[in-house]
C-alpha cells in the first residue's frame, strides 16, 4: 500500500480591511476634537499665552444689524387700569319687543350693552340692541344697581347706531378717544355683558387686528370702515365700548355682524362725534340728504349687465322732485363720483360723509355723466 505523505501548506492571511463606518466615526470624532479646541482651547488658554493670538481674532468686526428696542408692558396690568377706569361707564340695556307669531303677538326680551357718553344721561349704543327703534321698553342698568327708562334720541340702523337718553345727571361719563390715530397692533379692551345680565361688564383684551374693514351684514347693507379686534365680542357686548390704552372709547363693539372665532368688530367713535354733539346740545340731529334712489356702481352692472367704465361711485336712479339734487340739476344715470373731493364708494359710505354737513350747507359734487367729468354745487335741506 503506498504511502501518501500529505503535505501541509500553511498561508498567512491577509490583515483584515476596516469598513467606511470606522473612518466616518474616527472623522466624526476628530472634527468634533478639533472644533473644541479651536474654538474654545485655543482662544481661552492658547492664544496670547503658549502660542500667538492669530489675526482673525484681533481684528473682528462688530456685525450690522438693525437693532429694534421693544419696551416690555405688562398687559394684564395695563388691561386692569383701562377696566378701573371705564367699567363704571358701561351700563346694561334691556329691551321689549313685539314679536308677530301668526294671529298673535308676544314680547320678546334683548339684552345689550352701552356707554355713557355724558355725565347728563346721554348713552350710546347699537341699533340694533333697541330693536332699530322697534322696541316697546327700554331699561337702561347702571353699575350701582339703578335702573332707569331710556328714550330714543337719534338711530341709523345701517350704521348700526343709537343714542339713548336717560333722567340723570353726574354720570360717570367715559372719555372718548381718537379712532383716526389707531394703529394696527395696539392694545385693545372690550368691557360689555357677552351672556347677558348674569356677566354683566365682563371684560376681554386683545389688540386692534386691523383697520377700514368693510363687512357685508345683510343683502342690502355694508358696514363700512371698521375696526377689526381679537378681544372677544359676544352678542350682549353689542353697542359696549372698545377702548385704548388709556382707558378711551375709540369704538362702539357690534355683534350684529356674525364673525369667526378672534374676529370682532367695532364703529370707530369718530363717526358719531359730530351726531353726539349737536344731540348733546340741540336735543336731536337733523340728517341731511340728497334727494334720489340710487346704488353702486359695481351692483347695478351685476343686475343689468352692463358696463358703465367707471370703477366706483353711485348711479342715480331717480330723483325726488324738489329735492337738493333736483335744485343742483343732477339727472337719473348721473354717477357721483366726489363730495368735494371726497371720493364716494357705496351709499353706506355716502350717508356717512352726509353727516359731516348741516342744513343750509353747501357742497361739490363730481359726476360722471355720460363719460364727461362735470362737477355740480349742491345746498343741503333737512331729510
Amino acid at each position: 500500500m503506498d504511502n501518501y505523505n500529505y503535505h501541509y501548506q500553511n498561508y498567512n492571511r491577509p490583515p483584515r480591511r476596516r469598513g467606511i463606518f470606522s473612518y466616518i466615526v474616527v472623522a466624526l470624532l476628530a472634527g468634533i476634537i478639533g472644533g473644541i479646541v479651536s474654538v474654545y482651547i485655543a482662544p481661552t488658554y492658547l492664544y496670547g499665552k503658549l502660542i500667538p493670538t492669530p489675526e482673525i481674532f484681533t481684528n473682528r468686526q462688530p456685525i450690522s444689524t438693525n437693532e429694534i428696542t421693544i419696551t416690555p408692558v405688562e398687559d394684564i396690568n395695563a388691561t386692569a387700569a383701562v377696566a378701573k377706569k371705564a367699567i363704571s361707564s358701561v351700563v346694561g340695556i334691556t329691551s321689549v319687543q313685539m314679536q308677530r307669531e301668526f294671529f298673535w303677538t308676544r314680547p320678546v326680551e334683548g339684552v345689550g350693552s352701552g356707554v355713557i357718553v355724558n355725565s347728563n344721561g346721554y348713552i350710546l349704543t347699537n341699533a340694533h340692541v333697541i330693536g332699530n327703534g322697534q322696541a316697546k321698553e327700554i331699561n337702561v342698568l347702571f353699575e350701582n344697581g339703578d335702573e332707569l327708562e331710556g328714550k330714543v334720541l337719534w338711530l341709523d340702523s345701517a350704521l348700526d347706531l343709537a343714542i339713548l337718553k336717560v333722567n340723570a345727571r353726574n354720570l360717570n361719563a367715559a372719555v372718548l378717544g381718537n379712532s383716526d390715530l389707531l394703529e394696527v397692533g395696539e392694545l385693545a379692551v372690550a368691557i360689555g355683558n357677552p351672556l347677558g345680565l348674569d356677566f354683566q361688564r365682563s371684560v376681554t383684551s386683545g389688540v386692534i387686528s386691523g383697520l377700514h374693514r368693510s363687512i357685508q351684514v345683510d343683502e342690502y347693507n355694508v358696514i363700512e370702515d371698521l375696526i377689526q379686534t381679537d378681544a372677544s365680542i359676544n352678542p350682549g357686548n353689542s353697542g359696549g365700548p372698545l377702548l385704548n390704552a388709556k382707558g378711551e372709547v375709540i369704538g362702539i363693539n357690534t355683534a350684529k355682524i356674525k364673525s369667526g372665532e378672534g374676529l370682532g368688530f367695532s364703529i370707530p367713535i369718530n363717526l358719531v362725534k359730530p351726531i353726539l354733539e349737536e344731540v348733546i346740545k340741540e336735543g336731536s340731529f337733523k340728517n341731511v340728504y340728497i334727494g334720489f334712489t340710487g346704488t353702486e356702481v359695481e351692483v347695478y352692472e351685476r343686475q343689468f349687465g352692463v358696463d358703465l367704465k367707471v370703477d366706483n361711485g353711485v348711479i342715480v336712479i331717480e330723483i325726488a322732485p324738489g329735492s337738493p339734487a333736483a335744485k343742483a340739476g343732477l339727472k337719473p344715470m348721473d354717477i357721483i363720483l366726489e363730495i368735494d373731493n371726497e371720493p364716494i364708494e357705496s351709499m353706506t359710505n355716502l350717508r356717512k360723509i352726509l353727516y359731516k354737513y348741516r342744513i343750509g350747507d353747501s357742497a361739490t359734487l363730481t359726476i360722471n355723466r355720460n363719460g364727461s367729468i362735470i362737477n355740480k354745487k349742491i345746498t343741503f335741506n333737512e331729510f
